[in-house]
């Protein structure tokens, strides 16, 4: 089970799952990449192609011939009979993906591990679609899967122990930076860094100040490497909204992860940033982008609000054993290039600042949204640090 010299089966030859079959074999392992959609395999084969030659060429891999050459590309799934790991990374539909699962369980041999890319969905429901639900696990790999280094480990219910340190290793060996976290809605990165796009939505909404004045304030001062509109347009509202509206439906509607119409109205319009020329901002040929506010007063308060909210959910994570206190720093850190760990920010603000920000926002708004975790709390009662 997960030994160095494995075949790897991917599922999906779009965008993720090709990322992930190209890191497997630079990693040495053989690969079949596996497409139902024949163009759609064609186009993932001469993309890997031509980025592994890329690769060579700028000394960052050797023989991209010989790598390329690992891959199998298969139109039939029972290309997967001989895998010892298969990496499912297909559309976030809860549905489409049990019945891939139980299509390999008929397949794939007794102690190859079957483990799904998905980003929000539940690990512990795709396992349930497999009589042998103890080798099904989550590797949820951030994109682009070669480039980023994070990779959440998600057993589920169900999951042999043991084989959550395998995986690790695996992913260790994989040149990976692996953390492992609890079958909860978003995991670590997709939960703990919703208030960063939902607080800075709320901000505009509430005409505190425009998108490109907070996009200004969280990179200027805050130090984030994009702002909020900036980013969400960059991911792509049909992804970036959809995430955020299975995690509030997932936490049974709690409001610290409302959507917001803004976005949706995006969503609604096509609108869905950069990659149709249009989301927060106009990216049309000859369109002005509009100038912030630079005003130093205004970008600390909603700097403060905004990493309030972040800290916080850091901390509510780790009062739920969601993480451990490390694995959540380096995958905020990893994950989502965060200027440093939320925790780490959080001692070095003092928890007594973070509370009185989460606190005077509870004051104002009345609103559950801004609840402060007991954690925290604690923290400032017992003069604690988190690190």
């Amino acid at each position: 089970m997960l030994q160095n010299n494995i075949t790897v089966g991917v599922v999906g030859s779009g965008a993720m799952g090709a990322g992930i079959a190209q890191v497997a074999a630079v990693a040495g392992h053989p690969v079949v990449l596996f497409d139902s959609n024949a163009t759609a395999l064609e186009k993932a084969k001469n993309n890997l192609t031509a980025t592994l030659q890329k690769l060579q060429e700028k000394g960052k891999i050797g023989n991209a011939a010989e790598i390329i050459g690992r891959f199998s590309f298969a139109a039939d799934m029972n290309a997967f009979k001989d895998c010892g790991l298969i990496i499912e990374a297909i559309v976030e539909k809860l549905d489409v993906k049990k019945t891939v699962f139980s299509e390999l369980e008929k397949i794939v041999a007794a102690d190859c591990v079957l483990a799904t890319n998905t980003s929000s969905l539940s690990v512990t429901s795709i396992a349930a679609a497999c009589t042998k639900a103890d080798r099904v696990i989550g590797l949820h790999f951030f994109n682009p899967a070669p480039l980023m280094a994070l990779v959440e480990i998600i057993p589920a219910v169900q999951t042999e122990p043991s084989l959550i340190p395998l995986a690790k290793a695996l992913m260790l060996q994989w040149g990976k930076a692996p953390v492992i976290t609890k079958d909860t809605p978003g995991f670590i990165v997709n939960r703990v860094a919703r208030p960063f796009y939902g607080e800075a939505i709320r901000i505009y909404e509430e005409g505190i100040a425009d998108i490109a004045t907070i996009d200004w304030a969280l990179t200027t001062l805050g130090g984030f490497r994009m702002g909020p509109f900036t980013l969400t347009d960059y991911i792509g509202h049909d992804v970036n909204y959809v995430v955020t509206e299975t995690v509030f439906s997932s936490f049974f509607f709690d409001p610290r992860y409302k959507p917001s119409f803004s976005q949706k109205r995006l969503l609604e319009a096509g609108w869905l940033g950069r990659k149709t020329g249009r989301g927060f901002y106009n990216y049309a040929e000859g369109a002005i982008m509009p100038e912030p506010n630079k005003d130093a007063a205004l970008g600390q308060q909603i700097v403060d609000r905004v990493v309030a909210m972040l800290i916080n959910e850091a901390v509510e994570a780790l009062h739920l054993n969601i993480a451990s206190a490390a694995d959540l720093e380096l995958a905020m850190t990893k994950g989502v290039n965060y200027p440093k760990g939320l925790l780490q920010w959080c001692d070095e603000l003092g928890a007594e600042e973070v509370l009185d920000t989460l606190d005077q926002l509870y004051n104002d708004y009345h609103e559950d949204r801004y609840r402060a975790s007991v954690l925290l709390r604690k923290a400032v009662n017992e003069k604690k640090k988190f690190l």
